[in-house]
């Protein structure tokens, strides 16, 4: 287990490793941020992932959605999600509930952090009442097109969004990958006991010149 992880070490150290390996995370959605969230998180040593997706590969999923191969079409995401995980790290156990969050989270389960990985703010909303509810910091993300939302939601109100349910326009894969990236690193920083900035909103884009732009906003207290 050691060598698997011999560049984490080298960068944090044997004590921060082993912090790592006594956390659990949630991870809501298996799809384009699910993938990269699972992939990139399962396999640093978390001890576990439970995920939540009650939805099946469809083939216009596959091209932002990296855990799937085409041979997945019609497979459970979070099964097939979780096996890959596992395949490529078989010291973290990743378990994949088959429903929507709104029936996982009639069971209360405990988490060091809960990460969104769906595509509607209603979903979101109840992500929000749950953590408020259990007293578990969550992290939002959002994509779409070449924009992205990131925010460490520990004490700020999901009210500042308005909750409406509306069809995603077209997105590219790698402003995917790009968002779930920072989604990640804020949640392995925030588990490894580093320091982040929380209850921050970070606003990504491409302006029409091609360059890519980042703001922030200090988001309300709940």
């Amino acid at each position: 287990m050691r060598d698997y992880f011999s560049r984490q070490i080298r960068l944090w150290g044997e004590t921060t490793q082993s912090v790592l390996a006594e956390k659990r995370i949630l991870i809501v959605g298996s799809g384009g941020l699910g993938s990269s969230l699972l992939l990139a998180l399962g396999a640093s040593g978390i001890a576990e992932i439970d995920l939540v997706d009650f939805d099946r590969v469809s083939l216009h999923n596959i091209h932002r959605q990296i855990a799937f191969k085409v041979s997945d079409e019609g497979r459970s995401k979070a099964e097939a999600a979780a096996d890959l995980a596992h395949a490529r790290c078989p010291y973290v156990r990743v378990t994949p509930y088959l429903e929507s969050f709104e029936e996982f989270g009639r069971q209360k389960r405990a988490y060091d952090l809960i990460l969104d990985a769906t595509d509607n703010l209603p979903t979101r909303a109840q992500i929000d009442r749950y953590a408020k509810e259990a007293g578990i910091p969550w992290i939002y993300a959002s994509v779409e097109a070449f924009n992205g939302q990131v925010c460490f939601i520990e004490e700020s109100s999901f009210e500042a969004f308005a909750v409406v349910e509306r069809e995603p326009a077209g997105i590219a894969a790698p402003m995917v990958m790009q968002v779930a990236a920072f989604e990640a690193n804020l949640a392995l920083r925030y588990l490894a006991g580093l320091p982040i900035e929380k209850d921050t909103l970070y606003y990504f884009y491409f302006d029409e010149a091609g360059g890519f732009m980042t703001q922030k906003f200090g988001m309300p207290k709940a």
